[in-house]
């Protein structure tokens, strides 16, 4: 299971899944506490702006954070909580991308479908699905996904969410 929340609902969501593992996904200067459950080695913190093409001044997401959450990731198959500081945008994408490659067979579509279900505030950031979607050789179908369950609706801060990354046979 692959849970979703904002930073401001951290603590309270890794208690309520019984989490042990977290992906943090902010930008440079912002503060994460690790909540007390989670051992140091169990927190990934990747620090990059949440912007869809590169931008003077910013730091956007690149390979190297894709790789790095992916192999993080991947070295569990229990609850993960994928943060970023509205959970809306990083963090949907994020676990948009853990579960395709949780599950490499699953159609693309019944995954963002399932995002989508789980939370209409979702607006995967497009930067980090389209280097997800190389990185698993999906060829522009996680991309094309994306597209077709649109934007979410407008939201100051998304509420947390699960999205299942069991595989399907």
């Amino acid at each position: 299971m692959i849970v979703v929340c904002p930073i401001s609902k951290l603590s309270e969501t890794v208690a309520s899944v019984g989490a042990r593992r977290v992906l943090s996904l902010v930008s440079a200067g912002t503060t994460v506490e690790r909540p007390a459950p989670v051992a140091p080695v169990d927190h990934l913190t990747l620090t990059f702006h949440d912007i869809a093409e590169p931008l003077e001044g910013h730091v956007h997401p690149s390979e190297s954070h894709i790789a790095d959450a992916l192999a993080f990731a991947a070295s569990t198959d229990g609850p993960i909580v994928v943060h970023c500081y509205a959970g809306i945008s990083r963090s949907t994408a994020m676990a948009f991308a853990i579960a395709c490659a949780r599950d490499a067979a699953r159609d693309e579509r019944l995954i963002a479908s399932a995002l989508r279900k789980a939370s209409r505030t979702a607006t995967p950031n497009r930067l980090i699905v389209r280097l997800a979607d190389e990185a698993l050789g999906r060829e522009g179908r996680m991309v094309a996904a994306i597209a077709e369950i649109g934007r979410g609706a407008d939201a100051f801060e998304g509420e947390p969410f699960a999205l299942s990354s069991a595989p399907t046979g």
